[in-house]
């Protein structure tokens, strides 16, 4: 289906850089915002041909601008990155109370009684929608959105479902709290009609404030003791009156910050988590300390007291149902991609499970019922082995017969072993006599060679010396001759 849209050019921007691509036509769109004369232009014309199917939704909001009807995963190293860059967003503007209070908020609005989804609420990341934004009990977390929307955009592969219980979980153990064992993998809503109806969320202060607790939290599946660990996250945070209508515009706790000063706390270190919320909530000794009805409630209905009264003594046990508690309720609702979801958390391998202790019974009796021709010949080998006739069998019979085997293998492989060794001691033996042969023969040869060839040398040097003299003899001889013929040839002329 073909259709104009006339768009302004920093949505148009953000749309290209943000959405997925989920047709050709999309792809045509994309394309052409990219060129440099619409980066250029003020307000551009854009004509798409976009598939029915892949619908395009532009809210008024600034989070979730551009959705498409295909959800996906997180990514799980992506989602290790984003929960370092979280880690340094609360270092900086001390944000864990809100944070907190996202996650819950996204997740709270689940309804056990409903099976579709979204129909059925839940962490789904519907809470990034402007129309959910707007309900009462959701006044301020614009606040927490703004700060995770740079985060978002930094790591696309994160669904807001994820990164919004990401955040919370990891606010709660930055803040001191108990390690959660959170799961991740939640699917996006991707429209602002999926979102839950209002009223689905607790109040500060209703009528009957236990009850109140009991009807929103059952709705989630939640039990008394879920309700009442869940409360102890009040030990962060503050209440403002210009939001929710309670709590003074600031105490000696909160005038000063950290972060934006003001509102009422319910502890006096509102950014630590600890049980302290159950200590001063039962004590009620300082008027600077807000204690809502719902507060109260829980030191004031039996069954929700037994473990207020617990958690204000006993801070590991707070912590122990707390972390199970939160990990309930940030999957409420959920739908994982894969199915199960998965950890981003280094663990160790599981222990292996202990091997089953072998009882020869279990396998040699029970079974299929052995033919009496079997049962004969059992019996006679049996008996062979001294057993006797008027005895039943043993239980531990074909255990009996498997430990004579392997007895009789380990003889045999011990009898070859040394024989083995024996033969190898005479081979060893044999070759260290013909190595020692063969090095005699060896240096003999040597020494031969050496022999013949000291003789052959003096042999050259006895014919050189015998040459030699031949030679001075001859030169003798031939110098006499001619001295005696130029002597007798003087003799003659002087007789002449």
């Amino acid at each position: 289906m073909a259709f104009i849209h006339l768009i302004p050019l920093p949505l148009l921007l953000r749309f290209s850089q943000t959405s997925q691509i989920i047709s050709p036509g999309f792809a045509l769109f994309r394309s052409l915002v990219n060129q440099s004369f619409i980066r250029n232009a003020p307000r551009i014309l854009i004509i798409g041909l976009l598939q029915k199917r892949s619908q395009i939704h532009v809210s008024g909001a600034d989070f979730g601008t551009v959705v498409t009807t295909k959800c996906f995963a997180s990514n799980p190293e992506q989602l290790k990155s984003a929960r370092e860059d979280i880690k340094d967003l609360l270092k900086t503007t001390f944000c864990h109370p809100i944070l907190v209070r996202l996650g819950w908020h996204d997740a709270g609005t689940y309804n056990k009684n409903i099976e579709e989804w979204p129909q059925r609420g839940g962490a789904n990341g519907s809470l990034r929608f402007d129309v959910e934004q707007k309900h009462a009990a959701n006044a301020g977390l614009v606040n927490a959105l703004k700060l995770l929307q740079p985060i978002k955009d930094k790591y696309a592969g994160v669904t807001y479902a994820d990164l919004f219980q990401l955040a919370s979980a990891t606010a709660v153990e930055e803040a001191g709290g108990p390690k959660i064992p959170m799961k991740y993998g939640r699917v996006d809503v991707t429209e602002p009609e999926q979102c839950p109806e209002e009223g689905r969320l607790p109040d500060a202060g209703p009528p009957s404030p236990a009850a109140h607790l009991r009807d929103v939290f059952y709705r989630m599946g939640l039990t008394d003791k879920e309700i009442v660990a869940l409360s102890g996250a009040h030990t962060l945070g503050r209440s403002r009156p210009e939001r929710s209508g309670w709590g003074k515009p600031e105490t000696k706790y909160t005038k000063d910050g950290p972060g934006a000063p003001g509102g009422q706390s319910w502890t006096e270190k509102w950014l630590r988590f600890d049980n302290s919320y159950f200590k001063d909530i039962k004590e009620r000794r300082d008027e600077d300390l807000l204690v809502l009805p719902t507060d109260a409630a829980l030191f004031e209905d039996p069954s929700f007291k037994e473990f207020a009264e617990k958690y204000a003594v006993d801070e590991k046990a707070f912590f122990d149902d707390y972390a199970e508690a939160h990990a309930i309720l940030s999957n409420l609702g959920a739908k994982f991609d894969p199915s199960e979801g998965f950890s981003i958390n280094d663990q160790s391998p599981p222990a292996a499970a202990a091997p089953e202790k072998f009882v020869a019974a279990k396998y040699s009796s029970g079974k299929r019922e052995l033919s009496d021709s079997m049962k004969q010949k059992i019996r006679a080998e049996y008996e062979g082995l001294g057993g006797s006739p008027d005895k039943p069998l043993q239980s531990n019979y074909f255990l009996n017969i498997m430990i004579v085997i392997a007895v009789l293998a380990l003889l045999t492989a011990l009898i070859q072993r040394i024989i083995f060794e024996n033969e190898g001691r005479k081979q060893t033996t044999q070759l260290r006599k013909l190595r020692c042969k063969y090095v005699a023969k060896i240096l003999l040869s040597d020494i031969n060679i050496h022999k013949y060839q000291v003789l052959w040398d003096a042999t050259e040097i006895a014919l050189e010396i015998e040459k030699n003299k031949k030679a001075e003899k001859k030169a003798k001889r031939f110098g006499k001759v001619k001295r005696g013929g130029k002597a007798g040839r003087n003799k003659k002329r002087t007789k002449a």
